[in-house]
């Protein structure tokens, strides 16, 4: 089984001015830019599930508030034109961040990011520091994540999330400006903030290509099995391709290797096959008991089980309509003649209570789905990649193995504009391997890591409903998706529009015109 490696650039206090350049070139070339957070809370659950969606919007802007990004993840994903279809150059950056003001951290959250490998000792020593609220003097004109995000805006790019209400309104609070009251208002600056668009995976991956679950893990190492299952086969259809540089041996030091496997993962099996599947988790991405649950959370099996579900189905549902066909060529031939015995219905249901039987916990439908519907709601909340405190429990079921990655993929410069990062392949052989491999064997949850998931889950997404020629910067690759946030517990997104009865935020007026000169 081939493998590659992900580099995740770690970004804080102390190398953040020598990489500057590198990232913001990264940022102003890109196609597109992918975004994710790590918080240090969220404040009330129960409202931020609220049905509401003003109330829930007034109990988001609260958490961001009174709580702080700890960790910024950015990916960004450039389309080679002189390379084949779909072929992307990726840069991914892991920006350790500390907030200069009072904010709360919530225990919860804190033993989450320690689990998952989160170093607070770094984050107070070296965290790159910044305020909320509006810009103070010199802000724009220095070296600071206010300056960097203002660099991701004035780039025109668009922006890529993964159920990212939450993470647009810690990102509004604590990089640009005081949150507006009202969500109407919200939505008017977010249009002109990011006038490419936004996207969001969760609702592309629920409403666009269908997939049984949403969730962050889930839906990135499905987009990977399909990319994989689409090269093994070698046919004419799209699929997509990554490039990664080769980093100077200086800034090897500052890169945290991530290793993706390309077809399955690591399989759990044991004397009886493979483990049972936690079905909590196997819905939702969540599950109460986290790392002491006895079932399985492999995200491998999980979809290799779905897979299987929905052949056996399909199966099932070809036998019951060939079934129906039969049986109405008979009552077509004897229409007088009364219904012979009813074998071909008594099979039927027999094949519906199967059905019924074996299903998974996406298809439960019983008494209880008010309940399911509030555990749904929950882990929607709990997990950072349906909010911001993702829980991908990597560790139980894959026993630290990587997520895999797409097959073709080469390490290579990518382009000329790249070459002040970029080095010869061959000097990345060598000591460095066994360092790189180490690091690889060892990895956690991560803000960058997250953030190239949700990047590449945009990227596949585009291949599949794309032409060849879409270039993903003009906002155009997904229209059905362009400037839908996904909302949790809801049956439509959020959009990002601004109404003709929101005006924009003073404060946002204000930044549009120091920024673009604007009146």
């Amino acid at each position: 089984m081939s493998s590659m490696i992900v580099p995740v650039i770690d970004v804080q206090n102390d190398n953040f001015k020598e990489l500057w350049p590198a990232l913001v070139l990264a940022i102003k070339t890109s196609s597109f830019i992918a975004l994710d957070t790590e918080l240090s809370g969220l404040g009330s659950r129960k409202d931020l599930l609220a049905q509401c969606i003003e109330e829930r919007y007034k109990a988001i802007c609260s958490a961001a508030r009174t709580r702080s990004i700890l960790s910024l993840g950015i990916a960004c994903f450039k389309k080679l034109p002189d390379k084949a279809p779909h072929t992307y150059l990726v840069q991914v950056y892991n920006l350790t961040l500390l907030c200069m003001q009072e904010y709360v951290i919530e225990p919860q959250s804190v033993q989450f990011l320690v689990q998952h490998g989160f170093d607070f000792n770094k984050q107070y020593a070296q965290g790159i520091p910044y305020h909320k609220g509006n810009d103070k003097g010199g802000d724009l004109q220095s070296q600071s994540m206010r300056a960097l995000f203002l660099e991701v805006i004035q780039a025109r790019k668009p922006l890529v999330l993964h159920n990212g209400l939450i993470d647009l309104v810690f990102l509004y609070q604590c990089f640009y400006a005081w949150l507006p009251d009202r969500l109407g208002t919200f939505t008017a600056d977010l249009s002109e903030i990011f006038p490419a668009g936004i996207f969001d995976t969760k609702h592309a991956a629920e409403f666009e290509v269908r997939f049984m679950a949403s969730y962050l893990e889930y839906a990135y190492k499905k987009c990977k099995r399909e990319n994989f299952k689409s090269v093994e086969a070698g046919g004419p259809g799209p699929h997509l391709s990554l490039e990664f540089c080769n980093y100077a041996e200086r800034l090897c030091t500052y890169i945290d290797f991530r290793q993706c496997t390309e077809g399955g993962g690591e399989r759990e099996t044991g004397e009886e096959g493979p483990p049972a599947i936690c079905m909590r988790f196997s819905a939702y991405g969540w599950c109460p008991n986290g790392s002491q649950c006895t079932l399985s959370h492999n995200t491998d099996l999980i979809i290799e089980q779905d897979e299987q579900n929905k052949k056996s189905k399909d199966r099932k549902r070809s036998r019951k309509n060939k079934r129906k066909f039969k049986a109405a060529q008979e009552e077509s031939r004897a229409p007088n003649e009364p219904e012979s015995s009813p074998l071909n219905k008594q099979l039927c249901v027999e094949d519906d209570k199967m059905q019924k039987d074996r299903g998974s916990v996406k298809e439960t439908a019983s008494a209880d789905v008010v309940e399911i519907m509030k555990d749904a709601l929950l882990a929607e909340v709990e997990r950072k990649d349906i909010s911001d405190e993702q829980v991908v429990e990597e560790a139980q079921g894959s026993n630290g193995t990587e997520n895999k990655c797409e097959p073709q993929v080469i390490l290579g410069n990518g382009t000329g504009d790249q070459n002040d990062v970029a080095i010869p392949q061959g000097e990345k052989e060598g000591s460095k391997g066994k360092e790189k491999q180490k690091k690889a064997e060892g990895g956690t949850h991560r803000a960058g890591f997250d953030a190239f998931m949700t990047g590449y889950i945009f990227a596949y997404v585009t291949t599949l409903k794309a032409g060849a020629e879409t270039d993903p910067s003009s906002g155009a690759c997904l229209p059905d998706c362009l400037n839908k946030v996904y909302l949790s517990g809801k049956s439509v997104p959020l959009q990002i529009v601004k109404s003709s009865f929101s005006k924009s935020s003073k404060a946002h007026s204000l930044k549009m015109a120091s920024v673009w000169g604007k009146s």
